[in-house]
């Protein structure tokens, strides 16, 4: 099976970015380990003073996702409260059922039973009853076939309203040409939709929803630029929606991106001097997530 190492720093930031991947690589099949570089190191700097065939030590020695996971959520919740305990076995089953795999629920079931002190068919029975959240979106799979991407299934939450407020308020336009990059947009009709809200006509204007209508072809994004704009609602701080919604997307984009990277420096016969590249890019990545979107 195909092994991918997670590799973040020791601080508590760190440790949420692998939390943040968790969604993108659950369901893909791949085995899943987190490596956590030596504070004050980052990956980049822990190469530099140490070396390749040290930094290749930490990705060897790194632990299975879930036992990261239930380390964090032990750590991130009291686990001598009752509420605590709920959230930790909570957000375990939710992940663990994301895999779809039966033999994980069962392993996990024990080990958090044993870390919280408390009957392992008690976490079994709150194992089954809790189910993961169907997602309306495609899954990291469907995501990245490209071309066999499905503009029939469901756009997640933020997409549509991306593609709501958009429609919705001329006003955001301007922002929303200069900031978002359309790559950061997955699901294809809606992809497709912003494209051309955004794009300038000959006339200089950009076109209105009426003119989107008559120019789509697809009953798919004819279909969903209808719904978009048909609910009518008072949408309060709309600049404010429309620029957490692009850096929640932006991160997204990101995040992916950082598990690619992570699949590549965890490729056995890689050269040093290609894994430290991967590590500046993977620093650039990061410097990419800080950087502001506000309107």
């Amino acid at each position: 099976m195909d092994d991918v190492v997670l590799c973040f720093d020791s601080d508590q930031a760190g440790q949420n970015a692998a939390v943040r991947a968790l969604d993108d690589l659950l369901a893909s099949g791949l085995t899943i380990r987190v490596a956590t570089v030596p504070a004050p190191h980052d990956p980049d700097s822990y190469t530099k003073e140490f070396g390749g065939a040290s930094f290749q030590q930490l990705i060897d020695r790194a632990e299975g996702f879930f036992d990261f996971y239930l380390r964090h959520l032990c750590a991130t919740n009291d686990a001598s409260q009752d509420k605590g305990r709920v959230a930790v076995v909570r957000s375990m089953a939710e992940a663990l059922h994301k895999t779809g795999n039966a033999v994980l629920l069962d392993t996990y079931a024990q080990k958090t039973a044993q870390r919280l002190c408390v009957a392992v068919e008690s976490v079994r029975a709150e194992f089954n009853k809790l189910r993961a959240p169907r997602k309306p979106a495609p899954g990291p799979a469907e995501l990245q076939k490209g071309e066999g991407e499905n503009p029939a299934a469901r756009p997640s939450p933020p997409e549509f309203w991306l593609l709501k407020l958009l429609l919705l308020d001329d006003d955001l336009l301007d922002w929303a040409a200069a900031h978002i990059d359309l790559s950061w947009v997955r699901h294809p009709v809606v992809r497709q939709i912003t494209s051309a809200r955004l794009t300038r006509l000959p006339d200089g204007r950009r076109p209105l929803v009426t003119e989107l209508l008559s120019e789509l072809t697809s009953p798919d994004a004819r279909s969903l630029l209808t719904e978009a704009v048909s609910e009518q609602r008072d949408i309060p701080n709309r600049s404010q929606q429309l620029a957490d919604i692009t850096r929640r997307l932006r991160d997204q984009f990101i995040d992916h991106q950082l598990a690619e990277v992570a699949r590549r420096m965890n490729q056995s016969d890689l050269a040093d001097t290609e894994r430290i590249e991967l590590l500046k890019q993977q620093q650039e990545l990061r410097r990419s997530k800080r950087q502001s979107l506000s309107i």
